[in-house]
């Protein structure tokens, strides 16, 4: 059982209880809010066949290599079935209901060449470069289709982004990387109108830095907020999201009790510099008075320099505690967010996605940055891509758009659903 939060009295405001096959597959998750109780059924291959809330059930077939091959969902007035077809290497192929005249069993080179959407190009190494709006056939083309560019670095990174229109640039977006590989930065330009009343790139971008614990993301600061993300053990499925203002991080900013006496011991206002033991005597002895446990030893240095404990206590600046906004993640069975569930056992985010990561639906009432998706993904709004550490997912195909950087140790280019 896991609890978050509480209520009026010692009830806690959201209660998880989750059950667990022999084989350690989750069977159920059941809240004290019936809203996202969920049960999961498993064939014996391992793989997931159905799942069933209180709004809806999902079925899932697969094919004898143990793809996905069809969802099926049931609600009152309500029963849908998706097929989906593969080729050998997993590679989605065109709906064989929408598309039954087509004869295509393989992509060439193990690359999507064309959807229902785009038409997409690639480079010698099997990387996304390029993808353009397709025009149905019969449609007259009018110029204005959008046209995605992607750009790589030596080490087959993605480090630019453009979208392009009528010959001008919509969107661009540069990615930095530390020398592990993993993304610490991003800067976006966004198109919007000048003084003049021309419209183009902003001058100033929208940065993002990024802060990780090994191959986890764990922080994420922008010009306005800080959030950070707590995992559960050993795993990539958020837990806990923390999320401060920069002016409460700012407020919470204070001096040392030695830093405060350099700057102002000065006669003059210019400030003096103390020596490196006294520095840290005046450190040991700031924790003293914070933790109302001061030494004989340091009582008697201070009445050798005239002092008394209540003087310097006088002039340790106040802790400030900066508001945060703490919000516990509800997860489904493969660690995508759900729900973001306040300490009053709100729901302050939702979502709903489809079998390869897309977002459905989402409600956010309360303008909440939830960026993660599948774990270890993070959703770029700019691109439509998810990061994923070492490479980026584009979830309309369910694949990755580059090859992985560990070769056959790795899992290809395809998602696989589980």
């Amino acid at each position: 059982m896991r609890s978050f939060g509480s209520m009026a009295g010692s009830n806690a405001a959201y209660e998880l209880t989750s059950t667990y096959t022999p084989a350690g597959q989750l069977q159920s998750q059941h809240l004290n809010s019936l809203v996202y109780d969920r049960d999961y059924g498993w064939n014996d291959n391992g793989d997931l066949v159905r799942i069933s809330g209180p709004r809806q059930t999902r079925e899932y077939g697969y094919s004898a290599t143990g793809r996905l091959a069809s969802v099926r969902t049931l609600a009152p007035d309500l029963d849908i079935r998706i097929p989906y077809a593969t080729d050998p290497a997993g590679n989605r192929l065109p709906d064989p209901e929408l598309h039954p005249d087509s004869t295509l069993t393989a992509w060439p080179d193990n690359r999507i060449a064309e959807d229902a959407h785009y038409v997409y190009r690639h480079d010698e190494y099997g990387r996304l470069t390029e993808k353009t709006d397709r025009i149905p056939a019969g449609v007259i083309r009018t110029d204005d289709e959008r046209t995605h560019h992607y750009h790589y670095d030596s080490q087959h990174r993605l480090v630019f982004y453009t979208r392009i229109q009528h010959g001008e640039p919509l969107v661009e977006s540069r990615y930095l990387y530390d020398p592990l590989g993993r993304r610490m930065a991003k800067r976006v330009w966004r198109r919007e109108r000048d003084l003049t009343g021309w419209m183009s790139l902003s001058r100033k971008p929208e940065v993002t830095w990024y802060g990780w614990d090994g191959d986890r993301l764990a922080t994420v600061q922008t010009d306005t907020t800080r959030i950070q993300t707590v995992y559960q053990p050993g795993s990539f499925t958020p837990l806990i999201r923390v999320e401060t203002e920069n002016g409460e991080r700012e407020k919470a900013q204070r001096r040392s009790l030695a830093e405060k006496l350099q700057q102002e011991g000065s006669e003059d206002g210019h400030g003096v510099v103390f020596p490196a033991e006294l520095v840290r005597l005046l450190d040991r002895l700031e924790g003293e008075i914070r933790a109302d446990r001061v030494s004989s030893e340091s009582r008697q240095w201070l009445a050798q320099c005239g002092l008394t404990v209540e003087r310097l206590a006088a002039q340790i600046e106040p802790v400030y505690l900066p508001e945060r906004k703490i919000h516990l993640y509800h997860c489904d069975h493969r660690g995508l967010p759900l729900a973001l569930i306040s300490e009053d056992g709100n729901t302050a985010w939702s979502g709903e996605y489809d079998e390869w990561g897309n977002l459905l639906n989402e409600e956010n009432p309360h303008h909440l940055h939830q960026p993660y998706r599948l774990p270890g993904q993070q959703h770029d709004e700019e691109s439509g891509l998810y990061y994923n550490r070492n490479r980026y997912y584009n979830p309309l195909l369910g694949r990755y758009i580059t090859q992985d950087p560990i070769g056959l140790a790795g899992d290809g280019v395809c998602m696989r659903i589980r």
